[in-house]
């Protein structure tokens, strides 16, 4: 077994291999941003394909982003036994299991079977997702982390970017808005005959992805990215909180988790909820499938601005409160703003442009907390990462919530739900993560 290293070891690495281990690991970020923000057009993809309401939607994030929640530990136990290399290379080939899964599904037609696909892609990334950060922390000095996280951050989002794009290139064509108008007015034969045909344009696409996630795992097992040891502690971090017994103990902790579970289900309603936005605007899918990757841009400025001015212009703190009073701001303009605008080719209300800038608003939010809600915790830091980790079970939750209302009410009036979770980040930002015991 290849011999393991600390961050001590790491600063040793020469810059080839760190360049190279950098490298490996951006295109896992890469491959992260492109399975789960190709979500965005799943979901009204499914919707036409399988005749599903708006909550039904969603289940594709629920189904997707639940298993963050089911494996976040046990995938510290499987990274633990089978060491980092091997691991990701399991989390790949779960990935694959998952695209192999949309053939059958697509065949059937059956959305339910897409939802177990969808699962397993997510329990693939939720393992890959928890070794990769470990490394992007030890490769390289700490107090550069931050940096090598917003970099990170630009690969997944630009992956992002792509993800709709190149699927509706592969799976859409230029007939299809017609399409979409007419199966309303279709036969019942007529009607199930075109769904089919348009659902089954996944097959092809998914098992040359999973074929390609099948080659990827056997890469990154073969590579010379360094395995790590992340269960050494030096004896001041070991003798810290001493006296603590369990992990809800540390408020900050236990208030950062809420924080992290609120922020990734406004931003995945940000970016998964704005082609169906826009299709209430009576933006037909084709046009309306730049949209996500317009939010996802606006979140990529936000990484760049942030890699300028932190910390020297401005603190992390402080860019996580400034960020989170923007969201609340942008997302009553999404409720009051009114008024057609044309802007990037597109005429539309321009709350829709709002839904775009939260993007912008979302993006230090995420580093923000993370270095808040672990500090101080000693020797429970790497239990206090995997209760964070379970947060991103947000993703799951709260899209399930806007397709709810979007359902009782309309899209627009849905965009609520992220008001009291910004309220919360404001709180956190300002006042929770300072929290050190429960009584006053």
């Amino acid at each position: 077994m290849e011999k393991a290293i600390t961050r001590t070891d790491a600063a040793g690495l020469s810059r080839r291999d760190t360049m190279i281990s950098i490298g490996i690991i951006g295109l896992l970020f890469f491959i992260f941003g492109f399975v789960s923000w190709v979500n965005a057009i799943l979901i009204p993809y499914f919707k036409i394909a399988c005749e599903l309401s708006n909550f039904q939607s969603y289940l594709v994030t629920f189904a997707f982003y639940i298993s963050y929640l089911v494996m976040s530990v046990p995938a510290s136990y499987l990274l633990r036994a089978a060491g980092f290399k091997k691991g990701m290379m399991i989390g790949f080939w779960a990935m694959a299991v998952g695209a192999f899964i949309f053939v059958p599904a697509a065949y059937t037609r059956t959305f339910e079977v897409f939802l177990v696909g969808l699962f397993s892609i997510g329990i693939g990334l939720a393992i890959l997702q928890t070794a990769a950060n470990p490394y992007i922390t030890v490769l390289g000095p700490k107090e550069s982390a931050a940096q090598r996280i917003s970099i990170m951050g630009i690969c997944n989002k630009g992956a992002g970017i792509l993800a709709p794009l190149l699927f509706a290139a592969v799976i859409l064509r230029a007939t299809d808005a017609e399409l979409f108008r007419q199966l309303p007015h279709m036969e019942a034969a007529a009607r199930e005959a075109a769904l089919d045909e348009l659902i089954r344009r996944v097959m092809v696409p998914y098992t040359c992805v999973g074929t390609l996630l099948i080659g990827l795992g056997l890469m990154v097992r073969y590579s010379p990215l360094p395995e790590i040891d992340t269960e050494q502690e030096s004896g001041a971090v070991a003798e810290a909180n001493s006296t603590k017994t369990n992990i809800f103990q540390f408020p900050h902790l236990v208030l950062g988790a809420l924080a992290i579970f609120l922020h990734v289900g406004t931003q995945v309603i940000a970016i998964d909820t704005i082609i169906g936005y826009a299709g209430y605007m009576h933006i037909h899918l084709l046009d309306a499938r730049t949209f996500p990757s317009y939010t996802l841009a606006a979140t990529i400025c936000g990484y760049l601005i942030g890699i300028a001015l932190i910390p020297r212009f401005i603190s992390q703190v402080n860019a996580l409160r400034i960020c989170t009073l923007l969201g609340t701001i942008f997302t009553l303009l999404i409720i009051f703003a009114k008024g057609q605008v044309t802007f990037l080719g597109h005429t539309a209300d321009i709350s829709i442009w709002f839904v775009v800038l939260l993007g912008l608003a979302n993006s230090l939010v995420w580093a923000g907390i993370w270095p808040l809600a672990l500090d101080g915790l000693g020797r429970f830091t790497k239990l206090g990462a995997s209760v964070m980790i379970m947060g991103l079970c947000g993703n799951a939750i709260m899209p399930l919530v806007y397709g709810y209302f979007a359902d009782l009410y309309n899209v627009r009036l849905a965009y609520w739900v992220l008001f009291p979770c910004y309220l919360y980040l404001v709180f956190y930002a300002l006042y929770g993560h300072r929290l050190r015991r429960w009584t006053a």
